[in-house]
């Protein structure tokens, strides 16, 4: 399992679909982006994080397992309607967002303990989505398989993560430097780039999941 032909091949995959990818998730990414930008509007700057993770929680779920069943509907063949995928999506919301919310809670535990593990915590759970959406297993099940499938396998997971997120920080921080103060309607534009581009991630942990599902725990 070479991180550099997962990359490969998950954005040859992202590149192949992106027509298809764009109406299925952008949408959602939008409305995500413009709820967060209003509502600390509202509250002011000094607004507590939690707020836009609550957020994050109402719309993330939906269209993270839309993508999740359109990646692995297509990868089999098949060719599913989006209104199918959503109302699948739409039934597994609240298990999905509680398993989303017990893992940002115990990363975010992790990460005040010297960040590193944090960063464990998270490799470790990677593929409980996955294991939640496709595979139905409940919320503790799909932590503990997905801890299970990366034994052995964290410092490829750890680089193909990084070779997600390495460009995205990146071109946010060349947006930031040339929009330091933007207007909301710039805002809005460089919260949806940077939350779209983030989906390549879900193309690449899909790639790995498929790789290592059958393979035993090191």
């Amino acid at each position: 399992m070479n991180p550099l032909s997962v990359l490969r091949d998950s954005l040859y995959f992202f590149r192949r679909h992106l027509a298809n990818i764009i109406p299925l998730c952008l949408p959602l990414v939008v409305l995500e982006a413009l709820v967060t930008q209003l509502l600390y509007r509202q509250l002011g700057d000094q607004a507590s994080p939690a707020y836009g993770m609550l957020v994050s929680l109402l719309f993330y779920p939906l269209y993270s397992a839309a993508l999740i069943l359109y990646l692995h509907t297509r990868s089999n063949g098949q060719d599913v309607p989006r209104r199918d995928l959503f109302a699948r999506a739409v039934q597994l919301w609240p298990q999905l967002a509680l398993l989303i919310l017990i893992s940002s809670l115990l990363i975010m535990a992790g990460l005040a303990l010297f960040v590193f593990p944090g960063v464990w915590i998270m490799i470790n759970l990677v593929f409980a989505e996955y294991l939640l959406v496709l595979r139905g297993l409940p919320v503790v099940q799909a932590m503990r398989e997905s801890a299970r499938m990366t034994t052995g396998h964290f410092l490829r997971i750890m680089l193909c993560v990084l070779g997600v997120l390495a460009p995205i920080w990146l071109i946010d921080g060349l947006l930031l430097m040339a929009f330091p103060d933007p207007a909301p309607g710039m805002e809005l534009a460089m919260d949806s780039l940077s939350g779209f581009l983030q989906l390549f991630s879900t193309v690449v942990l899909y790639r790995l999941f498929m790789l290592l599902e059958t393979q035993p725990a090191q």
